[in-house]
């Protein structure tokens, strides 16, 4: 029997997974595979990861939208290998668990080659869960709240079942997501697969790409430059942003817990696009102007996610308030555009 929290299934029992867990004579690591490990949110999950010393962490990433920069604290250490692989790929490694993170996750580079982006979501998550059935590996799945496409409930809880455009700019990565679920479910009914699935919302913190269209640092790194903050109309659309840390400890959580999810992971602090401006503003730089633009298509007016599944189930919540996360991204985007504070 496996739970989401609402409902049963009765499926076949899990592949078993390498013999050495068995052992009655050494405890070996725990050998985990993080794809998409050089990007923002999967190498703050290495570095956590890491901080134990039973676990073993292999990262597998393209880099292209990830960076060999963000892991560069880990390279040489025994415990730790880095594979240049795109999960589009079939790959053969032995672990005991999988966090599938491996995909373009910003407007900019998903809407640059959209056709990638849905063979990452598609055949990307068909690889690892044929990887997770052969060595009995359990596999974490990060879903997004674009699960929900622009939702006509407020706030989202895991069982609505969203307001998507199939054929939009967005669709590659919102469908992308919806059939990566899909195939999550359908591999645990028919194969026996042990799963998680989060649906994550919009995380902030250092190491995001500076330049990728992404509201935070989009803001933070025009603060920085002295250059107008630009609000897509009209301004009133609202997020909810939760730090990296926090995400991250939701994550592991979920890996270790028993429920498979899908459950929501995100801050349910809620601001709209011209409140996080003045917020940035405020804290960074207040002599920049904040300029309306035109909003591009698709872009949902309400994110807000319902985290009751998460306390009860996981007995997370997120710690990091905005205010208090901000000023720790500036500093790393300081260091990264070589910009200095101003005494």
């Amino acid at each position: 029997m496996a739970s989401n929290g609402d409902h049963q299934t009765t499926v076949k029992p899990p592949p078993s997974p390498s013999p050495l867990r068995n052992s009655k004579f050494s405890q070996s690591n725990m050998r985990i595979l993080v794809t998409g490990g050089a990007g923002f949110i999967g190498s703050h999950l290495v570095d956590k990861l890491m901080e134990n010393e039973k676990n073993e962490v292999i990262v597998a990433d393209n880099y292209f939208t990830g960076s060999k920069d963000n892991l560069r604290k880990w390279i040489g250490q025994p415990r730790f290998e880095l594979i240049r692989h795109d999960v589009t790929e079939p790959l053969l490694v032995e672990v005991d668990q999988i966090y599938h993170l491996a995909c373009p996750a910003s407007p900019i580079f998903y809407k640059y080659n959209p056709v990638k982006t849905i063979k990452t979501n598609v055949i990307g998550t068909l690889n690892m869960l044929g990887l997770a059935k052969r060595v009995g590996a359990r596999i974490l799945l990060t879903s997004t709240s674009e699960v929900y496409g622009d939702p006509l409930v407020h706030p989202q809880p895991e069982s609505y079942w969203g307001n998507v455009n199939p054929i939009g700019v967005r669709s590659c990565y919102d469908e992308g997501k919806r059939v990566a679920e899909t195939l999550m479910f359908d591999y645990h009914r028919q194969h026996g697969i042990e799963f998680r699935i989060a649906r994550i919302f919009n995380t902030y913190g250092p190491r995001m790409n500076i330049d990728d269209g992404r509201v935070v640092s989009n803001f933070i790194a025009q603060a920085l430059r002295g250059e107008p903050l630009t609000v897509q109309k009209p301004g009133t659309q609202t997020r909810s942003f939760c730090y990296v840390s926090d995400m991250v400890d939701g994550l592991i959580r979920l890996m270790e817990g028993e429920n498979t999810g899908p459950i929501n992971i995100g801050n349910p602090g809620e601001f709209t696009m011209t409140e996080l401006a003045e917020t940035v503003k405020e804290l960074i730089n207040p002599g920049v102007e904040i300029n309306m633009v035109e909003n591009t298509p698709d872009d949902p007016r309400q994110r807000k996610p319902d985290i009751t599944k998460a306390k009860a189930l996981l007995g997370w919540e997120p710690k990091v308030k905005l205010r208090d996360g901000l000023p720790l991204m500036e500093e790393d985007l300081r260091l990264r555009l070589g910009v200095t504070k101003k005494k």
